[in-house]
């Protein structure tokens, strides 16, 4: 209650007309893309036998990434919904008469930029870097780890140094057998031969290993000869369920910052200044900017949002939308190629990144005073026509 007493009236009101589109377009971007990287993801896990739980845990992993495309643009859409509505409905007219300018209308939304800035530090700085290193080392596990997606029809295949398996029939995705059969030596002699129509191989989250369904089969053990009581003993079940331990030499995955981008910020800097890594002194430095200057951006986007929504009541806002987000992408392409040439050692990164960075802000700055100056003057002129 003290924040919010602690607001202007109108910065209440502004505040509150921006959040739903800034929600709605937030959410509506951020389930797009991860739908669309799902797909992909589920049509190379499915082959692997991996669970639902390893699907939903990558995808969790790229949702920092996907939360930094989707951050600016729902911001860029939210302030542009919201001040293009209160232009069409005459609201911003209002405020004109009230003596308020478009500048101190723009305050609040320049306020959230400068949040969302400061919060994409941590984003690009510290969330991407962790979340990238852990997707890739989870979707190395998954595709990797067992030797599901190896097994063929008519194949024998040595799971243990004890245990031998094969089938009459595998699927394309070495996941669905058919015709199994089993055979287990204990360390006591004891022998355990298996069979069963059919099974299922998936990957058991819970202990870290290759779990194999087997249904309606029989298990025959046959007792060591040397034992004097050995005999054999079948057993008939409907469902059991078999752990395959990995291999050893397929759980170690390799350590974090083989790429300066699963680095953090801090972690880069240390990298730069001690001179001891493996990535080039270009790679550091381009990254490190690279980050910054995507982070110093979101701040300006209200800026060309607000002077984009504001126009003349007749003409339609498809235009300014347009070229909207073809100034937004066209930077964002910008600065990822500089950081290509930046981090190649091509050219330096005050030339490909922040030279782009400086006319994006003071372009982004002089269109909203273009356009609060040109405001202001048609609404005064329109305040003198009424009142002569």
């Amino acid at each position: 209650m003290l924040i919010r007493s602690s607001l202007p009236t109108l910065d209440r009101y502004l505040l509150r007309q921006l959040i739903p589109p800034f929600t709605i377009a937030l959410g509506t971007m951020l389930i797009a893309l991860l739908l669309d990287r799902l797909l992909a993801l589920f049509n190379r896990l499915a082959s692997s036998g991996s669970s639902i739980a390893t699907l939903l845990t990558l995808l969790s992993d790229l949702l920092p990434h996907y939360m930094g495309l989707a951050l600016p643009a729902a911001l860029c859409i939210s302030v542009f919904m919201t001040i293009n509505r209160m232009s069409e409905h005459n609201e911003i007219d209002v405020l004109y008469a009230g003596h308020i300018s478009l500048l101190r209308i723009s305050q609040p939304y320049i306020k959230v930029g400068t949040i969302l800035a400061v919060l994409s530090v941590l984003l690009y700085g510290y969330l991407q870097p962790i979340a990238r290193y852990d997707y890739r080392e989870g979707f190395y596990f998954a595709r990797h780890t067992g030797w599901a997606p190896h097994l063929q029809s008519d194949m024998f295949a040595t799971t243990s140094t004890t245990t031998l398996l094969t089938a009459d029939y595998v699927d394309h995705g070495g996941s669905r057998l058919r015709r199994i059969f089993i055979r287990d030596v204990k360390e006591n002699g004891t022998t355990e031969l298996i069979t069963a129509p059919k099974g299922l191989l998936t990957l058991s989250e819970r202990d870290k290993s290759t779990q194999l369904d087997l249904w309606d089969g029989q298990i025959v053990r046959t007792q060591s000869p040397q034992q004097p009581d050995g005999h054999v003993s079948v057993t008939h079940f409907e469902h059991i369920a078999r752990l395959i331990e990995r291999s050893s030499s397929q759980q170690a995955f390799r350590s974090r910052g083989n790429d300066e981008r699963e680095l953090t910020t801090m972690e880069l800097i240390q990298a730069l200044r001690s001179n001891s890594s493996h990535i080039s002194h270009t790679s550091l430095r381009a990254e490190i900017d690279f980050r910054l200057a995507r982070a110093i951006s979101i701040m300006f986007i209200p800026f060309l949002s607000i002077a984009f929504a504001v126009g003349k009541k007749r003409r339609r806002s498809a235009l300014g939308q347009i070229l909207l987000a073809v100034i937004l992408v066209g930077f964002d392409e910008v600065l990822l190629f500089g950081d290509s040439l930046a981090a190649n050692g091509t050219a330096s990164v005050w030339l490909t990144l922040w030279l782009p960075e400086a006319i994006f802000c003071i372009g982004c700055t002089a269109a909203l005073l273009s356009r609060s100056q040109i405001s202001w003057r048609n609404s005064r002129q329109k305040h003198l026509k009424k009142m002569d």
